[in-house]
């Protein structure tokens, strides 16, 4: 219950500041109206979820102080897991990060955005976990639920062209043990989200929250 709400809400079936139809949910998963106020008051509680008195409850407005915060929780990490990786991820973590690509551009190919998405966020994730730091994994993950309604928000054709040569400028780093070179490359690719999020929050500002 919890979990199919808080996945809608992060792939944008609900858009930010959408309000939620308690009935149809029910009806959809074949509950009461209880669990899902309880769910509800939980993803509040996550800061997915704004519950309005006398009004119901709504998917929240993305807060970009939040995901400022969160970005930069992630670039402190991703950027010394690129510079680690760089010298010691193992060859078959090298391996799997090559057909990540390769099935990247497929999915570009195709126009697959949730494929896309997914495949994003496994290159990202394949570097912590050929490290094997868990602890460093669950950190980055628990500051992902923001972060990725906003890398969907900006979802595009365009942006994921560029979101694979900034991967593929990681991986060429890492292919030839560049420590220095993937620290850049990672933080160029980070900042990039973030420079596209500034323009995007000034056009589309009712999506979001400025505190």
């Amino acid at each position: 219950m919890e979990r199919s709400l808080r996945s809608a809400i992060v792939a944008l079936d609900f858009a930010p500041g959408e309000f939620i139809d308690k009935a149809a949910v029910c009806a959809a998963l074949g509950v009461s109206r209880f669990p899902v106020s309880e769910a509800l008051a939980r993803l509040s509680a996550e800061g997915l979820v704004e519950i309005l008195p006398q009004r119901g409850s709504r998917a929240a407005r993305i807060r970009l102080l939040e995901v400022r915060e969160s970005m930069l929780i992630r670039q402190a990490l991703e950027v010394m897991v690129a510079e680690t990786a760089a010298r010691h991820l193992p060859s078959r973590a090298i391996e799997a990060l090559r057909s990540n690509l390769e099935a990247q551009q497929e999915a570009v190919s195709r126009g697959d955005r949730p494929g896309f998405h997914t495949l994003d966020l496994e290159f990202h994730m394949i570097l912590v976990e050929g490290l094997e730091m868990p602890r460093v994994a669950a950190v980055i993950d628990a500051s992902r639920a923001n972060i990725d309604r906003v890398r969907r928000l900006l979802s595009s054709p365009r942006r994921h062209v560029v979101t694979l040569a900034e991967h593929r400028e990681i991986f060429r780093a890492l292919e030839t043990h560049d420590g220095p070179a993937a620290r850049r490359a990672m933080e160029a690719h980070l900042e990039a989200v973030m420079e596209e999020l500034g323009r995007f929050s000034v056009e589309h500002a009712e999506v979001f929250v400025q505190g």
